[in-house]
């Protein structure tokens, strides 16, 4: 998986969203690739595994209605063939891509097949694609879906796509915008209006791939930002930034707070898990426990849970790996909603025992004597634990924390 600029949690569920609300293309959806952070030679060598020594990519920053965006000019060395589905189909096929990209693309011809077919009243197998055919649209769709796979999201979104309007010259002769084609691969998307007169603002080779690699349509999901890509069409429109924009970050319904590591064991000497668990805990666990199971075979064994922020995940997963006979651990995120926590101490018996306050909002929720305090405190006067604690709960009280009673915002452990 690419790391992009920003960078997020490893093992977090991520958002892709496309910004089309001025349009799409191929190549400006390389260009937007390539500034969220996406190789440049990521594209290039997907491209070339398909149409060798055919294609170049050329790369610059450029501005668009002084918007800053990044633009991606694919340059062919020969004149363009005519190419049905079944030619493209058998590149892709014959092509050693990756097996995620040439699922991808092969989609995304295979939509653009499907429009034009039901346009023209073809079968798709007999669909010339003239433009869509040439290497330059095979170079857009291989490099733009290799750059999306190597990106990783787990959900990409297109926003309503803005299809522009009045005419353009096609292979076909003078067509209405949205051209029929356009038209076919909108339907159940979301679009947006457009002024008069805009021209052609999304291409069937743009739109077939944000219809392709999006699973949904929709505004700017909720999501933790880390990066954007801005980029450019050709044309430089005064008023209106001629771009399209990728947002990516980490889903906001699923936030990093923690990870779970889990494994299951059942051939660890038990004398041993004690130490594990107070090796996890030193090494920054928030949490660690067993829970018992019973495994294939009936043999009895133990699953081991670390509650582990993300930062710590890798160093506390090579402890398990090494402290445990486990063969693997495997990581789920996690959410956690927590108190507000402080301490108090009270007087007893002569000594000090802490009370952990638990707080929401400014309000007391929990409290309780911290319990190797209360301990030590009843070895010391020779007297039950459980007198300790009952007498440090008291003395809480009596100094008023008590649940629902008020309690400092900014107070903290």
């Amino acid at each position: 998986m690419i790391t992009t600029k920003g960078g997020l949690d490893g093992g977090v569920p991520r958002t892709l969203w496309i910004d089309a609300s001025a349009g799409v293309a191929g190549d400006m959806l390389l260009g937007a690739l390539v500034d969220v952070g996406v190789p440049v030679e990521t594209l290039r060598q997907a491209i070339e595994t398909v149409v060798h020594g055919a294609v170049s990519l050329q790369v610059s920053s450029v501005q668009r209605a002084g918007l800053r965006a990044v633009k991606v000019d694919v340059e062919v060395a020969d004149e363009q063939p005519r190419r049905t589905w079944a030619d493209v189909r058998r590149l892709l096929e014959r092509a050693p891509l990756d097996g995620a990209v040439a699922e991808a693309a092969l989609r995304t011809f295979e939509r653009l097949a499907g429009a034009e077919a039901r346009v023209h009243g073809v079968r798709a197998e007999e669909v010339h694609f003239h433009e869509v055919g040439a290497l330059d649209a095979i170079a857009d769709v291989v490099g733009t879906c290799a750059g999306v796979v190597g990106l990783g999201p787990d959900h990409v979104v297109l926003s309503p796509v803005a299809l522009g309007s009045g005419s353009v010259r096609t292979a076909h002769g003078v067509l209405p915008v949205p051209a029929p084609a356009v038209l076919e691969l909108a339907r159940g998307w979301g679009v947006v209006a457009s002024a008069p007169d805009a021209g052609e603002l999304a291409t069937p080779t743009g739109l077939a791939l944000a219809t392709t690699l999006a699973s949904a349509s929709g505004p700017l999901p909720s999501m933790t930002v880390a990066d954007v890509g801005v980029g450019a069409g050709t044309r430089d429109v005064p008023g209106r930034p001629n771009v399209v924009r990728l947002v990516l970050g980490q889903d906001a319904g699923a936030a990093l707070d923690a990870v779970v590591l889990e494994t299951n064991v059942d051939d660890l000497d038990p004398r041993v898990w004690p130490d594990v668990l107070a090796r996890l805990l030193d090494a920054g666990a928030l949490d660690a426990w067993l829970t018992p199971i019973l495994l294939k075979k009936g043999r009895p064994g133990h699953t081991l849970h670390v509650l582990a922020r993300p930062a710590d995940q890798d160093g506390l997963t090579e402890l398990v790996l090494t402290h445990t006979s486990t063969l693997g651990v495997r990581g789920t995120p996690v959410t956690r909603t927590v108190l507000d926590r402080a301490w108090a101490p009270v007087e007893v018996l002569g000594g000090n025992v802490r009370i952990k306050v638990g707080s929401r909002d400014g309000r007391i929720v929990h409290v309780m004597p911290e319990f190797e305090d209360a301990a030590e405190l009843a070895r010391a006067a020779g007297v039950p634990l459980a007198h300790v604690l009952t007498l440090a709960q008291a003395a809480a009280a009596t100094s008023g924390l008590l649940p629902g009673a008020a309690w400092p915002q900014d107070a903290a452990i």
